[in-house]
Parts: C-alpha cells; structure tokens; sequence
C-alpha cells in the first residue's frame, strides 16, 4: 500500500512561524515533524510514498528528497497553489496507483500502529476513517460511529485523526482544483460508503505555536524523566 503524506498547507495558524519555513519541517524533538511521520511509516512497513507540497515546498523536497538514502521511495506532486485536500488528491492521483493508499496528515503527532492499516480492506469508491476523541479545541468532533460506519448526527461524535485509507475510485469525478475534503465525506455517508475504527491512544494535532511549543515541552520532560530513571 502507498502512503500520500499532506503537506501542501500554508500553515496559517502556526503564524509567524510559518513565513519562512513549511509547517512539516517545524521541528519537534528537534526533528521536523514530517520526518517524524515518514519514520513511523517506514517502520510500519511503508515503503512507496507521494508528498503534496506548495508553500515553501522546495525545503520539503530538499530535506527528504526521493526516499533512496532511507531505503524507500518518495514522488512530489507539486501544487502551484495549494488544492486544499481532496483537490491535491485529486491532482496526485497519477502516483498512487490503482490500489486503495494511506493518506495522513503530516502535523499529527500520534503513537498509531500503521501496520494495522495495511490489512485492512477498502472496495472500491469506498474510504476508512479513523476517529479518535474530541480534543479540547474541537469538543463538538466531527463524525459518529455506528457499527463500523460513519454517521452524521448521533449522540456522540468524534474526530477525525488525520488517518484514513481510500479507494482512488473515492475521488472519481472530481477535478484537481480547490477542493475540501468535507464534501467528498458527506457524500460517502450518505451512501453509506465510509467505514471508521476509533483509535484511543496518544493523538495530537499540532495545528498551532501553542500546541507546538506544548508537545516539545511534553517531550523534553518524558526525555529528563527517562534520563534520571538509568
């Protein structure tokens, strides 16, 4: 299975930090936060990978370039303007194959085990969701879960991680332009054609200087405990 890695965003809310510097190669425990992603991947099994970019995406491509020296590979699809995400989808759709891929955020911070991924099965048209519970910046969640499928309102709702697999076939009829992933989302449910799993291990989105600067400090103080235990 292929991996698409997101990464074209113009990181608004991590402004000022942003302006120079794509959001993916901000760093955490001083490594940028896509290498971190890729790494896991790699671990998991993951060895094909195609990374959107746009905003500053040069430094993107000049930090990991094609995959080699890791031992895997690595395809660009290059967005003069960023297509939001079901649009760089779309557009890289060329280098995924026909199979049903991985696509991940590159600014979540997660221990997921990717390798459950790689078994899971997605027909055709058909896409998998995995949720995990409301962090306090998003209490009202995104999605119910009912029996293995996501729904729009039940009682209780959670959000979307970031993670999910798809069926190329999910993106038929759509162009590359501008275009959210919502929409795309709403349809499948509605024909009852996107499955979800709830994930309830150590899930972060690092969307902002403040949960940034947040996770280097959760990490710096695992790292000093590790330290004073040897």
């Amino acid at each position: 299975m292929r991996a698409m890695i997101l990464a074209a965003g113009k990181g608004e809310r991590m402004r000022p930090l942003t302006e120079q510097i794509p959001k993916p190669l901000l760093s955490v425990a001083d490594k940028p936060l896509i290498e971190h992603q890729l790494e896991r991947l790699i671990d998991a099994g993951f060895s094909e990978f195609v990374i959107n970019v746009s905003w500053l995406g040069q430094q993107i491509i000049d930090y990991l370039g094609d995959g080699r020296g890791r031992g895997v590979r690595i395809q660009y699809s290059i967005e003069e303007t960023p297509l939001e995400t079901a649009g760089g989808v779309v557009k890289a759709l060329p280098l995924l194959g026909s199979k049903p891929f991985l696509l991940v955020n590159s600014d979540i911070w997660s221990d997921f085990d990717f390798r459950q991924i790689l078994s899971l099965e997605v027909g055709a048209r058909r896409g998998h969701l995995v949720l995990v519970a409301n962090p306090v910046h998003h209490p009202r969640g995104d999605f119910d879960l009912r029996e293995s499928l996501v729904e729009i309102g039940g009682a209780t709702a959670y959000t979307y991680s970031g993670i999910g697999v798809y069926h190329p076939g999910f993106f038929a009829g759509y162009d590359a332009e501008p275009l959210p992933m919502r929409p795309l989302l709403d349809r499948a449910i509605s024909e009852k054609r996107l499955s979800g799993s709830l994930f309830d291990g150590t899930w972060l989105d690092i969307g902002t200087p403040g949960r940034l600067r947040e996770l280097n400090e959760r990490l710096e103080k695992h790292a000093q405990q590790n330290e004073s235990s040897l």
